[in-house]
């Protein structure tokens, strides 16, 4: 059996070699959508050792850095059964998988180097990731043992996972709030603060052993697509947008995978004025939009990419759908060159807005982080349905972070009757402080179907002139 180290070195040898934008976006895809390039998907088996081993190096690493950081010495995370925190969700190991009863864990960081402490005040252990600190036989009530717990080591701040700004922070339901403030000496009460900071930083934060296998988990989503937006799977005239939605379900059922969102197809259609999506059929002259995410080994993808149905005699989109996709891929590339640690997402929203309405263009910008959920922890950088500053978007960007690049731009489109159309894009992408790399490269240019391209040109021969017929001679009116 392979260890976990073997596996990390053949996922980063793999992640190195489809990282490359060349090959994962041929011209037009079509190379691709022949034979897309589908990683192994590991046993159940390997993919627990991974986690595991992934959790652990986090549990040592993010959580000690984090709690110096903002200055707390306890952090305590309590969750129900059926009523999971969204962090304790990430911290239990890949066979523990949710909260059993009540599952609380504690951190403590006794200062002076010493590493900090992890303590689980439950009835189960969690694979030695947190010591057992709570024997039911000796002390049958659970708050108490963890008043105890508190009160022996004297934080000065104890933080809980209470947050009205984001849910991801704010996974301590209302009555284990009361419950453990209650079980608290008075003078403990007051040292209670949000532990918004460390929630988010935990959930945001993706570690180097992580980012070796993350590309490989966007090349799964980027093949799906691929083949779904194929002459294998769309028959122009026939397919069905619900058709391909409910084929890349199965496909991703029957990888082993797991969907965190239903995908969406919709059809643009120049005789249309609306999007088309549902039983409506796919037709050539169609400009195709998807946007569909995975989830594999606990981390998520989340892309949106286009795809043109070729009408008879053509071998690309029209000119003018393409310099629509360029313009997207242009405000793309100034979002990502506006990254930079300790600016709001607040901020690169403004001045990516500013300078691509300088240029002419027309952008709608609502990027968010991607990790542990599809639309992760940090800073929102607009909304579909916002374009100013928003709460959400107050959070500072920080190193070591992976992003949805999500944003559409309004192009008119001349071989559509100057219509206007909306070219949306998005893609997963890694900001280690310094600079921005897309996971798995970006789509540039259209997946194309065939559909009936090499059908032969109809040309329309003019009607010939019918034959004369005999003209019968009109009688004399007088006979």
């Amino acid at each position: 059996m392979k260890s976990v180290a073997a596996l990390l070195s053949t996922a980063l040898a793999a992640s190195l070699m489809l990282a490359s934008p060349a090959s994962a976006q041929s011209a037009g895809n079509t190379a691709e959508a022949e034979a897309p390039d589908y990683p192994a998907v590991l046993p159940l088996r390997e993919q627990a050792k991974l986690r595991d081993a992934w959790l652990a190096q986090r549990l040592e690493t993010v959580v000690p850095a984090l709690m110096r950081e903002q200055g707390v010495d306890m952090w305590v995370l309590i969750a129900r059964e059926y009523d999971e925190d969204p962090v304790v969700a990430t911290m239990l190991d890949a066979r523990s998988m949710h909260a059993r009863r009540r599952t609380i864990l504690v951190f403590f960081d006794p200062g002076e180097g010493k590493p900090v402490e992890r303590l689980t005040v439950s009835r189960y252990g969690l694979a030695g990731l947190f010591a057992p600190a709570w024997t039911p036989e000796q002390q049958p009530d659970q708050w108490k043992r963890l008043a105890e717990i508190v009160a022996e080591r004297n934080p000065q701040k104890i933080a809980l996972n209470i947050s009205s700004q984001t849910a991801l922070a704010d996974g301590l339901s209302h009555s284990q709030h009361e419950d453990f403030v209650a079980a608290l000496p008075e003078e403990l009460r007051s040292r209670i603060v949000p532990a918004g900071p460390l929630a988010i930083g935990w959930l945001e934060s993706r570690i180097p052993a992580e980012m070796e296998v993350y590309p490989s988990i966007v090349r799964l989503a980027h093949a799906i697509i691929a083949e779904a937006l194929s002459d294998k799977v769309i028959t122009p005239g026939q397919t069905t947008a619900e058709d391909v939605q409910w084929w890349m379900r199965e496909k991703i059922s029957a990888l082993g995978l797991k969907t965190w969102f239903h995908p969406s197809i919709n059809i643009f259609r120049a005789s249309e004025a609306g999007e088309l999506t549902g039983d409506a059929v796919i037709q050539p002259g169609d400009m195709l939009w998807t946007d569909f995410g995975i989830t594999y080994l606990g981390l998520n993808t989340d892309t949106q990419h286009l795809a043109y149905v070729l009408k008879p005699g053509e071998s690309d989109a029209p000119q003018g759908l393409k310099a629509g996709f360029a313009a997207a891929n242009a405000v793309q590339d100034l979002l990502t060159g506006e990254f930079r640690v300790g600016l709001t997402g607040n901020d690169l929203l403004a001045a990516t807005r500013a300078k691509a309405i300088a240029s002419g263009y027309q952008p709608s910008i609502y990027s968010h982080p991607i990790g542990f959920h599809g639309h992760g922890a940090g800073p929102a950088i607009g909304f579909w349905d916002n374009q100013d500053s928003s709460p959400a978007g107050n959070y500072l960007v920080r190193a070591s972070t992976a992003w949805s690049i999500e944003l559409a731009v309004t192009n008119n489109v001349p071989e559509w009757g100057d219509k206007a159309v909306s070219f949306r894009t998005e893609e997963d992408m890694f900001f280690d402080g310094e600079k921005v790399a897309y996971l798995d490269g970006r789509q540039d240019k259209f997946h194309l179907i065939r559909g009936a391209a090499d059908a032969p040109v109809e040309t329309i021969e003019p009607a010939p002139e019918p034959e004369a017929l005999p003209v019968e001679p009109v009688a004399d009116s007088g006979e």
